[in-house]
């Protein structure tokens, strides 16, 4: 079950909150340095990810599932964040370049049927990106922070998950390795364990990243069940136009 809005909101205001933001955006931009141009959605609570991009891309709007909430953003500005439900999304189909799911996949009443979805909605050369929680991480055995709700994945899992839902893993990354303890002097020393961790291994990180890519030459995958869902309103345009200065 997703978390609640308001929670996902506090978590990232607190300083451990901001130093995961941190971190993991520092991976989710290494993975997509350009994205220029860009029709781009944020699945889940991927809104404290997205402000980085805001400069650079054509569109971009944050969807929220109904069952977490939604809350505006940005802070300023016109609204850029919506409420769906995750398993009919109001787009059109391959109408988007950039998919970034964060915190949606742990938490997903419907986690295939949400995948079909994004699968329906991206662009022939399109990419999904997935911030998820490690299984082996001590983040997902917290429950002090998001990444210790939902189910955890292990790599193997998520693979078999994507292929399952006619996407190809392409790239991998990890993030946080700093234990998830609101103690100044850990929170303060973040990137010192973010360096030490990636010489041990993605098994002790908190979080795994994964880019995929869809397979087009698969059949159109059917919602769970085979039946095909009442159509929704569409989201006519895609946010709003980039503004043209960075924007978090």
């Amino acid at each position: 079950m997703h978390i609640d809005v308001i929670d996902l909101r506090d978590f990232y205001g607190r300083p451990l909150g901001r130093v995961a933001r941190r971190l993991v955006a520092r991976q989710v931009r290494a993975m997509w340095p350009d994205c220029t141009a860009a029709n781009m959605v944020g699945l889940g609570y991927a809104t404290p990810y997205l402000g980085m991009f805001r400069s650079e891309v054509s569109r971009v709007v944050g969807l929220m599932p109904a069952s977490q909430g939604v809350v505006h953003w940005p802070l300023e500005g016109p609204g850029l964040s919506a409420l769906v439900d995750e398993t009919d999304l109001p787009l059109d189909d391959e109408s988007v370049d950039r998919v970034l799911v964060v915190h949606g996949v742990e938490n997903s009443e419907a986690l295939r049927a949400a995948l079909r979805q994004i699968w329906r909605v991206l662009s022939p050369a399109g990419r999904v990106l997935l911030v998820v929680p490690n299984r082996r991480g001590l983040w997902a055995r917290i429950e002090t922070t998001p990444f210790g709700h939902g189910r955890p994945f292990s790599r193997g899992q998520l693979t078999r998950l994507l292929r399952e839902t006619m996407f190809t893993p392409t790239v991998w990354r990890t993030a946080l390795y700093v234990p998830p303890f609101n103690w100044r002097p850990l929170v303060r020393s973040a990137g010192a364990w973010e360096r030490f961790g990636g010489l041990l291994g993605a098994r002790f990180s908190g979080v795994l990243l994964v880019e995929a890519t869809k397979q087009i030459y698969a059949a159109t995958p059917l919602p769970v069940g085979g039946l095909m869902p009442a159509r929704t309103r569409r989201l006519h345009p895609l946010g709003v136009a980039a503004p043209s200065t960075p924007s978090s």
